[in-house]
């Protein structure tokens, strides 16, 4: 869950002021997010070698060398900020362990098979969440069947499910995330939501406005 806005204000305010106990307050806080984060978004092969603690260990790091000057400009929410250096470190990854040894005939794009995975796993959420607005949607479905659906959704009609149920981002973080207002998320979760109705109901989700 992410941290009370006013408290996160406070912390930056006294980061700002040099206090080291509210920087490492601050990170350590959001690093159980990004380690979920992180393991959604890898390649199952970079998985069996890489472990997502230590890639987000990494994504702190570097992000410590670089709050003091976030704080004083606190350009968009700290979570989105920081989710920034975990999501780098794991397209880096994907290139230094996938990108070049890969046969294109063998071995599907990065970016597909983590489409996948998520799928898979935002799947497996949705179908077990009971306070999810879109539990109602999937309960009784087959969670083959729910993650076909998700796999046909425009990549970015997944991607703000993906943001909002799995990585649980509020709003105004997928918004900071996406580069768009907080009213276009809430429309882009409910076609989203409604288009997986659609695809579960039989229709073939090709009549978007």
């Amino acid at each position: 869950m992410a941290l009370n806005g006013i408290e996160t204000e406070e912390l930056l305010d006294r980061v700002v002021a040099g206090d080291d106990r509210a920087r490492e307050r601050l990170l350590e806080r959001h690093r159980a997010r990004l380690r979920r984060m992180v393991a959604v978004h890898l390649h199952r092969r970079v998985l069996g070698r890489v472990d997502p603690s230590d890639v987000v260990q990494e994504a702190l790091a570097e992000a410590d060398h670089r709050l003091d000057d976030y704080a004083r400009t606190r350009p968009i929410p700290l979570y989105p900020w920081l989710r920034q250096f975990a999501r780098d470190r794991v397209g880096q990854l994907h290139r230094h362990h996938l990108r070049r040894k890969r046969s294109v005939a063998r071995e599907r794009d990065p970016e597909e098979a983590a489409a996948d995975r998520s799928a898979a796993v935002l799947a497996d959420h949705l179908a077990h969440s009971g306070t999810s607005p879109s539990a109602h949607l999937i309960r009784a479905e087959d969670r083959d069947r729910v993650r076909a659906a998700l796999l046909r959704l425009a990549p970015g009609d997944r991607e703000v499910l993906v943001y909002r149920y799995l990585e649980q981002m509020t709003t105004a973080e997928v918004a900071a995330v996406l580069g768009i207002a907080e009213a276009a998320v809430k429309t882009r979760q409910r076609r989203a939501l409604e288009r997986l109705r659609g695809l579960l109901e039989g229709d073939s989700g090709e009549d978007r406005p």
